[in-house]
């Protein structure tokens, strides 16, 4: 999808991490999923918020490990929008923080799509601006749902959210 790749600083230590597949709402009730696909790549569904029923696969990703159970994971993605999460798997909770251009803040569902298959339009939008003002969410997150996966493995994020069965953002575990 993008044409930069990351590596972590430390591939190694991010065996635990990867294939990890979990569903959290943040405090102020957007829910998002992700899942590490790689030591360098994840895919990721937004189920409400600002810019819910968006999805994105095979996004370049920055991961490291902070801890034995916690690790941060950050892209920049071709909208312009940056993002940073850091993930406590054994407490269950997150810390993320997304970085909106202003066209995002102000015409939000222009990225309510498959992104990979929009790839030039976002380009566009975020070539087109306006880019500042920047809208910051800073936020905390619980995580509700947590499994582990097999490493690019395909099918656990291949359809858009409104594909999925009714009260699949619901599970909890």
């Amino acid at each position: 999808m993008n044409n930069e790749s990351f590596e972590s600083t430390h591939p190694e230590e991010l065996t635990h991490f990867v294939g990890r597949h979990f569903i959290y709402t943040y405090d102020n009730g957007w829910q998002y999923e992700m899942y590490i696909k790689n030591a360098h790549t994840i895919d990721y569904r937004i189920h409400s918020g600002m810019v819910g029923g968006r999805w994105v696969r095979d996004q370049a990703a920055h991961i490291v490990r902070l801890a034995d159970e916690v690790c941060k994971i950050s892209w920049h993605e071709p909208t312009g929008t940056s993002v940073s999460v850091a993930v406590n798997v054994v407490e269950r909770h997150l810390h993320g923080i997304i970085f909106f251009p202003r066209w995002i803040a102000e015409a939000p569902e222009k990225t309510v799509c498959f992104q990979n298959e929009h790839l030039d339009a976002m380009r566009n939008y975020r070539d087109a601006g306006p880019t500042y003002p920047q809208l910051v969410i800073d936020e905390f997150a619980s995580i509700t749902f947590l499994k582990t996966c097999q490493a690019d493995d395909e099918s656990v994020i291949a359809e858009a959210p409104s594909e999925l069965p009714e009260g699949y953002a619901a599970r909890r575990n």
